[in-house]
């Protein structure tokens, strides 16, 4: 194990890829890099009023006001209340939905061809109500949604004159708030595929510009003009790309709501047939992330699939799909978390020439408000009835009696975030590391983490103020591969450093994750302690106790008396075997702090329920580096 007792050289942008770290060698090492030299904040998953689900669930802010409220300025939210963040972000991306972009506020006006429509009246005359009528109303819209059962006149979808408006000032606003090198906005829209409730959404982002995003509109999931099916999307992604030159890629999101089908190994839309060539070749192209934390769960890992990682029960969403039409079972859960797949994609790319699953890791939130809140002292909600209020921590958000499915609000989480190590904050350097999988995601610290691996790094390379200039120059970082590995190489070993967030807690430890196929294809994952905090001592049975706790209820608040505020170590593999695929990432984990739990309890003077958490562990996750042995 090994400390770093000083202040890290922030972040480059080349995942291995530039063959000289510096352009020269001048005196100044910040001179003339050929690298990125600092890590950005965003996030990559918003929605406003323009979305049915929000603006039906009272939902009254539009772009231009998220965009506000994103970098830095004080807004009121849907509920009247003032609303700010702590630090504004470096990057956004609002991702209404594609299907029915714009319909809501038609539907709440009560248009003549809204009210001609059984299903329209009925809707309009429920939103008109307002609060839990209004709510209520949301979640059965998305549910028929989700069935396929919303009648035309509701869902609103390409070549609707109102359809293109909408896109065009969603266009227009990004526009108008990107400004390079402050804040940067993405044009996006979120691709809503719903099978029968199963989740298999989609962030689509451009890299482009209004001359280029500005000439088309959003794929839908709704035919004849739309498809739920991922490969549609991706063929539609390619038209884009072949017709204007532009760049487009998908983030999906939320595999614990699939029941099996976000990383199924079999085609579900060709009847379970094998994968062929082009699917493999498509998502791998076109998919290069995944939000693996989000408002709807943390996504990372299941105790189920891992047994004996002690911190893969970490607000597990595991009880159904989206709509809770359909219970959730043992076996789907092997088709639904990304560490599984990282470990089963070398299994398709061994039969199809590709992998898959070969994404990197991102956070979101999924936020309907507008509002995209990663702190806990700050969490505005879900929906616009999670705002805050005395009454929403213990809410009954969603049922199914018939199957004995429900939960509660205070199940939801508070957003995440994309990290991205960058050269610069413009959409093009942005979007640049998030192809090349240089990005990792958080449940809302903003702790800098670097990850790199090669095959001759030492001990004291961990200790200097150029860790940066060292991983690029030895090895790869998060999102790379090893490849090749030179004569005489044993094993890989890896960099890996973590500074906590200034305004958050202390790290508890630093972990790295391997994950492999057995001999009988099976995945199989080992979870390695690197680096911990002077407090805790390693066990004889080679596992580390926690940190302990300063978490105090009563305020609530925190001290950052122990853990520490930076860890880092160089590690090598110990159980390497050369002739085996791998996958290798980090895992950082902060002390307990207070959950937003904790927070309603105090200011509304709450007695909560025993089984509602109010600690968490806020942590991050890097994407991971591949190995692949040599020839």
């Amino acid at each position: 194990m090994s400390f770093v007792l000083s202040t890290p050289v922030f972040a480059q942008d080349t995942a291995g890829l530039v063959a000289n770290v510096y352009v020269g060698a001048p005196y100044s090492p910040y001179a003339n890099r050929a690298f990125p030299d600092d890590v950005y904040f965003g996030e990559t998953h918003v929605h406003t009023a323009l979305s049915a689900d929000a603006g039906g669930g009272g939902t009254t802010l539009l772009p231009r006001d998220a965009y506000r409220f994103a970098r830095g300025e004080q807004v009121t939210s849907n509920t009247g209340q003032p609303a700010r963040l702590a630090r504004p972000y470096d990057f956004y991306m609002i991702t209404d939905h594609s299907d029915a972009m714009g319909a809501i506020s038609i539907i709440i006006k009560g248009t003549p061809n809204i009210l001609a429509d059984e299903q329209g009246k009925q809707f309009h005359e429920a939103f008109a109500k307002g609060g839990s009528e209004a709510q209520k109303a949301a979640v059965d819209l998305v549910g028929l949604f989700a069935q396929g059962k919303v009648s035309d006149a509701l869902n609103y979808q390409p070549g609707n004159p109102s359809y293109a408006r909408t896109w065009t000032d969603i266009v227009n606003a990004a526009e108008e708030f990107n400004d390079p090198g402050k804040f940067t906005t993405f044009i996006a829209f979120e691709w809503t595929s719903l099978v029968s409730g199963n989740n298999l959404h989609r962030n689509v982002i451009f890299r482009d510009n209004a001359d280029r995003a500005g000439k088309i509109v959003p794929y839908t999931t709704t035919p004849p003009t739309g498809s739920p099916n991922p490969r549609d999307l991706w063929r539609w992604m390619q038209s884009y790309e072949d017709a204007t030159g532009g760049e487009v890629t998908a983030i999906p999101h939320n595999g614990n709501l699939s029941n099996g089908m976000m990383f199924a190994l079999k085609d579900d839309f060709a009847d379970g047939a094998d994968y062929d060539a082009e699917y493999v070749e498509m998502r791998n192209k076109f998919e290069r992330l995944y939000e693996v934390t989000q408002l709807k769960g943390d996504g990372e890992a299941h105790p189920m699939l891992s047994p004996t990682d002690e911190f893969a029960d970490y607000e597990s969403w595991d009880w159904g799909n989206l709509d809770l039409s359909e219970a959730k079972t043992p076996e789907m859960l092997k088709t639904e978390y990304p560490r599984e797949a990282l470990a089963n994609g070398f299994k398709l790319e061994e039969t199809l020439g590709a992998n898959p699953f070969k994404f990197g890791f991102a956070g979101g939130s999924d936020a309907h408000t507008a509002l995209s809140t990663p702190d806990q002292d700050n969490f505005f909600g879900k929906f616009t009835a999670y705002e805050p209020n005395e009454h929403r921590s213990n809410h009954l958000s969603k049922e199914n009696k018939d199957l004995g499915l429900s939960y509660n609000s205070w199940r939801y989480i508070t957003a995440g975030l994309m990290a991205v190590w960058a050269t610069g904050n413009t959409r093009t350097e942005i979007y640049d590391s998030m192809e090349r999988r240089e990005v990792y995601g958080t449940t809302g610290t903003r702790m800098r983490v670097r990850f790199f691996g090669g095959w001759d790094f030492t001990p004291s390379d961990v200790d200097g103020r150029n860790l940066a200039k060292i991983g690029y120059t030895k090895g790869v970082p998060m999102g790379g591969d090893l490849l090749n590995p030179p004569d005489g190489a044993t094993a890989p070993n890896f960099l890996v450093y973590a500074l906590r967030d200034p305004m958050g807690a202390n790290i508890d430890r630093v972990q790295i994750i391997k994950g492999w196929l057995d001999t009988d294809g099976e995945p199989q994952e080992q979870v390695y302690d690197v680096a911990w905090s002077d407090e805790s001592v390693l066990g004889d049975d080679g596992k580390l106790p926690s940190v302990g706790s300063t978490v105090d209820l009563s305020v609530p608040s925190w001290s950052n008396t122990i853990g520490a505020s930076e860890l880092g170590a160089v590690w090598t593999d110990p159980d390497f075997d050369p002739s085996i695929n791998a996958f290798y990432y980090a895992r950082v984990i902060e002390i307990p702090t207070p959950r937003w739990t904790a927070y309603d309890a105090v200011f509304y003077d709450l007695d909560l329920p025993d089984n509602v958490p109010m600690t968490t562990t806020e942590r991050a996750y890097t994407s991971p580096i591949w190995y692949a042995p040599k020839g």
